[in-house]
């Protein structure tokens, strides 16, 4: 157990009170958020991936439609988020060949009062699992992982940037 009071939570008031956090007095500034996550097949699934044959039909394109649908219901998913208007997600798939490893990346943008990292972390979790459910007739053994923030900008916290 950490030694951090509860106090210093946001999500939590004095009296260890789940809360969601006010951020009505907060300004309005361009959100940027970029997250990643792997997903690990076999060399066969793979390869059906990556050239479009799986069997159920074209799996980074469904993918990439659930990701952008799961960082617009971050706020039914995720108890205490703020629901927001998202101005952008984009996915981007990165293929590494030699690990049959399937990168996927979320930028999610807004114009708003509290960030975007759960969106882009959602849109990452949720691409992934959609690659699992639309592969798995084929690779059952496939890993999903590595799922983090990579890149925030906008707030009075400004930039984040992951160290290597």
């Amino acid at each position: 157990m950490s030694d951090t009071p509860i106090s210093s939570f946001s999500h939590f008031d004095e009296q260890g009170n789940a809360i969601m956090v006010d951020v009505g007095a907060k300004n309005v500034t361009s959100r940027i958020a970029l997250a990643s996550g792997k997903i690990r097949m076999s060399k066969k699934a793979y390869g059906l991936v990556k050239d479009g044959l799986i069997e159920k039909g074209d799996v980074l394109g469904v993918a990439r439609v659930a990701g952008i649908m799961g960082a617009k219901k971050v706020p039914d998913l995720i108890p205490l988020t703020h629901p927001l208007l998202i101005d952008k997600v984009h996915i981007d798939f990165i293929f590494q060949d030699e690990k049959c490893i399937i990168e996927i990346r979320a930028t999610v943008g807004t114009e708003g009062k509290t960030g975007v990292e759960m969106e882009a972390l959602t849109a990452v979790s949720i691409t992934a699992l959609t690659i699992y459910d639309m592969c798995k007739a084929v690779d059952k053994s496939m890993v999903i992982g590595d799922i983090c923030l990579l890149k925030k900008s906008g707030g009075k916290s400004g930039i984040f940037i992951r160290a290597e």
